[in-house]
């Protein structure tokens, strides 16, 4: 299944700002930043990263409903979003 990018651009977003999230999180451990500081911030970027999954997920399950597609496999399906829980 091909996902298309213009469906993902808030996706692709949210992703951009993880990465940046996450560079931070690598700068504070650098800086022997407060503990509970970077963990809050760790926190946030899981939290980005399991909302960028769940959207691929659902954008593409939005597609595959769409284009009535005969490859589309539930239990696959089902194990990509199972991965995320």
């Amino acid at each position: 299944m091909q996902l298309d990018p213009q469906d993902l651009t808030p996706t692709i977003n949210r992703l951009k700002r993880a990465q940046g999230q996450l560079t931070a999180v690598i700068r504070m451990l650098e800086e022997s930043r407060d503990c509970k500081d970077v963990v809050t911030q760790l926190s946030a970027v899981s939290r980005a990263l399991d909302k960028a999954g769940f959207s691929i997920i659902a954008t593409g399950l939005e597609q595959c409903l769409r284009q009535e597609d005969p490859s589309l496999d539930k239990a696959e399906l089902e194990k990509m979003f199972l991965s995320l829980a």
